[in-house]
């Protein structure tokens, strides 16, 4: 996987990425304030329970912000393409650079990027062959803070005894 810190310049990307942002503050803030902080005073969940949900959003924003500046897989300027190697280089006709087959031109980002799956709004970044492992470990974070989001949510309402009126 590259170490290149890679950088879009989008609004449309940089507007997704504040409501992402606003979205996992409002959560990691109101939903314990809610939720999980009365329960835990009344004996409902243990702290554990609090420290569970503080990992699952520590580790969704950090693979967010991981995902978000990781290089997609961008071609360099002059490749080096070996002589065996040169029927399976192609000419973008938007860049003119020679690119590998099975890269593609992003317009958003405006460079070919290898092995590119597409380009996503919501980190502000191309899915490429150097970020997809970040791309699904982001998914995956995202799904298990949901879920026990989810999970936390009904047992509020369903499971959990009333709070008492000093917690309400």
């Amino acid at each position: 996987m590259g170490q290149r810190i890679h950088f879009v310049v989008d609004p449309q990307g940089w507007c997704c990425m504040g409501l992402i942002i606003f979205i996992w503050l409002y959560n990691t803030i109101f939903i314990p304030k809610v939720i999980l902080f009365p329960h835990y005073e009344e004996g409902n969940i243990s702290v554990v329970a609090v420290l569970c949900y503080y990992f699952c959003s520590l580790f969704c924003i950090a693979s967010l912000f991981r995902v978000s500046v990781a290089d997609p897989g961008k071609l360099p300027e002059n490749p080096k393409i070996p002589i065996t190697e040169l029927e399976h280089w192609e000419l973008c006709n938007k860049c003119n650079m020679m690119r590998p087959k099975r890269s593609h031109h992003c317009s958003r980002c405006g460079h070919c990027v290898r092995r590119m799956d597409h380009h996503c709004p919501w980190i502000n970044n191309c899915v490429g062959e150097d970020n997809h492992w970040l791309f699904l470990q982001l998914c995956f974070y995202t799904q298990i803070l949901s879920s026990y989001t989810l999970i936390l949510d009904f047992c509020h309402y369903y499971y959990f005894l009333p709070l008492k009126k000093e917690n309400w």
